[in-house]
């Protein structure tokens, strides 16, 4: 089954029924750009939500948590510049006022709002200046604000990142959008990412929540930039059935279309939080071949692109694969050494960050294979420091245990990542 599905304009509000908007409310101080947005849906969404594994969590990913759990979102409120964790029954008075507010603002129930903010640990959130701004907000809601919404949420990110798709299911035309930030604090099982994604199929909250379980096993789940996982990730869907296919109950063929569909969408968004590392020079791809199961494949791909000496190694353009080798040696994952080989690749030209999600491809027509069935391979060391060179860059690893593949990605790392990170509170 290869549905057609096609890329579109529209992120957030992409999907029929949702609006979008952002304004600044200075969080922080010193911020004069968008840092609040709103998305809502015009009728009730069934929904579903995944967060961080951390064991201090941030005060509105316990409320959205609360919320999520019934199966009923229609409007989603966010912030940067204060992530509102560690701040105790304050931070929690004051993310249940932001749910109020928005209610309030979009003429639905409090707990069919979930509330998110990403930024700074361990300060106090100013809720007074969502008081201030909220009706300017929640009146500003619009099909076409969608990037707005984006950019508003971003804290260390450089690119804004929203992406769309299309698709046909049960003879009707289904939409779904996304737009997420993430820059650092990023690693396996989410990061300090924001991700939030609506749609307008008809589906169950079982089977929601099933498609997003499923598709963050292999893409939101394999991406990682610094080894840190956040106390504010989240990841959520909103679905409010407007586009008028049968109503997805189990896992049939319409399952997997949408699916198909939703791994397609959060594939690019993941990509594109990998691209945005801090202080990345390049996009890293490791796809790993021939492991015995998929989880094999993209534990051992992980282990590669979690390497701090693997991500030096990128940034230096040093084709030091026995750095790739260690870090998969350690990941506790079961594989043959003896009969693993490696390449490079890379194509002439392409950019890290991506805009052309039809046909953008991490593999390139350049490569060059330094290991082979377990033997170091005598290779031309200027062409393995230019394919390394190239902002987007895939270390293919081919091991013969098995015939499963699995894909993770990150980044390199540069001295730009300790500068942004060096004075970050202040």
């Amino acid at each position: 089954m290869h549905p057609e599905i096609k890329f579109i304009e529209g992120g957030i509000t992409a999907a029929e029924g949702f609006s979008a908007n952002a304004i600044c409310c200075h969080i922080k101080k010193n911020r004069n750009t968008d840092d609040t947005a709103l998305i809502h849906s015009d009728t009730p969404c069934t929904a579903a939500g995944l967060f961080t594994q951390n064991r201090v969590k941030a005060e509105p990913v316990k409320l959205s948590i609360k919320n999520i759990s019934n199966g009923n979102i229609r409007t989603i409120i966010a912030n940067s510049g204060n992530a509102n964790c560690c701040t105790g029954k304050k931070g929690a008075d004051a993310a249940l006022r932001m749910a109020e507010l928005a209610a309030k603002e979009t003429g639905c129930l409090s707990d069919e709002v979930a509330v998110f903010s990403t930024g700074v640990i361990g300060a106090d959130f100013p809720i007074e200046k969502i008081e201030e701004n909220i009706h300017e907000l929640a009146s500003g809601l619009s099909k076409n604000g969608n990037e707005k919404a984006s950019r508003a949420i971003m804290t260390t990110d450089t690119k804004n990142k929203e992406c769309a798709v299309e698709f046909i299911l049960d003879g009707k035309k289904c939409r779904i959008g996304s737009m997420c930030k993430g820059s650092g604090m990023i690693h396996i099982n989410l990061g300090t990412m924001l991700s939030f994604i609506t749609t307008d199929v008809s589906i169950s909250e079982k089977m929601l929540r099933a498609s997003l379980e499923e598709s963050a096993k292999e893409t939101y789940n394999c991406v990682s930039v610094d080894g840190d996982t956040s106390t504010n990730d989240s990841l959520v869907i909103l679905a409010n059935g407007k586009a008028g296919n049968k109503k997805i109950t189990d896992e049939g063929e319409d399952f997997r279309i949408f699916l198909t569909a939703l791994n397609k969408l959060n594939r690019i968004m993941a990509m594109k939080i990998a691209a945005d590392g801090e202080g990345a020079t390049r996009l890293v791809q490791c796809t790993v071949e021939g492991a015995k199961t998929a989880d094999d494949a993209r534990s051992l791909a992980k282990a590669v692109i979690s390497s701090s000496l693997v991500k030096a190694a990128m940034f230096g353009c040093d084709a030091n694969f026995g750095r790739f080798l260690c870090a998969m040696g350690y990941s506790g994952t079961d594989f043959s050494p003896e009969k693993t080989s490696i390449w490079f690749s890379s194509k002439g030209g392409a950019k890290r960050y991506f805009d052309d999600y039809q046909s953008f491809d991490v593999h390139g027509e350049n490569s060059v294979l330094v290991y082979k069935d377990g033997k170091p391979e005598a290779f031309d060391e200027e062409k393995a420091r230019k394919i390394m060179g190239e902002e987007a860059v895939e270390i293919l690893v081919r091991c013969k245990d098995g015939n499963s593949t699995g894909t993770a990605w990150g980044c390199d790392l540069s001295y730009d990542y300790v500068k942004i990170n060096g004075d970050y509170r202040t």
